[in-house]
């Protein structure tokens, strides 16, 4: 994959994620090349953190069975998180700041340590973890009506929006992240189900494919970091003024709200 051609396909996200227009998918340029899909997604990453914005940890996709059905691909992906995609609880997310956005429950992870080998063991995982605590993200596309494979996504940092954690946090020796069951309500209506169990088998699953993978690309959890582990259940499309909740048994609930109008708080 020539170098113009990473380039292209980055120009191409970058503008679209800019401008809030939508645009063709970048697999005309990359093919199906997970490779170079990453070094698209390195690239508007390394331009984003030029321009200011801060790394706060990454994100797990395409771990629910359900997803993947719904996207038409068979493995995980993984993008960064910013600081400025993290809303509070309860809070009201402005519709302007989404794009095509659709809803997902996750079980979120705090670490405490540093993953930097790329042999790491599910144990020194474990021991990595702070915290476990229900999330919902809404992730977003900047490619036109979600007409994704793969190196799409990949591309377009995982299909990343914005994130929300609730409550109440958990040490990790207090949960059963395979065991949890989950539901998602949009305006009080159970919207979308789930388990743990989705989730690669168990979120924790997830959190090692993640940390081994980011430690072979030489870019390796850090203490401190965010890990969305992926989704519980199927996505739900998200429109002005919904209210979601997630309620995650055995972990906690969650909540945001969607604004109806107003301008971009935060960079998109």
């Amino acid at each position: 994959m020539s170098t113009q051609q990473i380039r292209e396909a980055a120009d191409r996200l970058f503008a679209a994620a800019r401008t809030a227009a939508p645009c063709e998918p970048v697999r005309d340029l990359i093919g199906l090349d997970l490779k170079a899909a990453y070094e698209v997604q390195f690239l508007n990453t390394k331009r984003a953190v030029e321009e200011g914005r801060r790394l706060v940890g990454r994100k797990i996709g395409l771990t629910s069975r359900a997803v993947q059905q719904q996207l038409g691909v068979d493995q995980p992906d993984f993008g960064v998180l910013f600081a400025d995609m993290e809303y509070c609880d309860g809070e009201e997310v402005p519709f302007a700041r989404l794009l095509q956005p659709k809803a997902e429950a996750e079980v979120a992870f705090v670490l405490k340590a540093d993953l930097a080998a790329a042999d790491v063991t599910p144990t020194e995982v474990c021991r990595a973890i702070d915290y476990v605590a229900p999330a919902i993200e809404i992730v977003g596309s900047r490619v036109q009506n979600w007409d994704i494979r793969i190196s799409d996504t990949i591309a377009d940092n995982a299909s990343s929006g914005v994130y929300v954690m609730g409550g109440p946090i958990r040490r990790l020796d207090d949960t059963d992240l395979a065991g949890l069951g989950m539901v998602l309500n949009r305006n009080g209506t159970a919207a979308s189900f789930g388990s743990g169990a989705a989730c690669l088998g168990n979120p924790l699953t997830a959190v090692l494919w993640l940390a081994r993978t980011c430690a072979a690309l030489g870019t390796p959890l850090k203490a401190g970091d965010v890990v969305l582990s992926g989704a519980l259940g199927p996505m739900v499309p998200v429109a002005p003024g919904d209210v979601l909740e997630a309620r995650i048994a055995g972990l906690g609930a969650v909540k945001v709200a969607i604004g109806t109008a107003g301008t971009t708080e935060k960079q998109a």
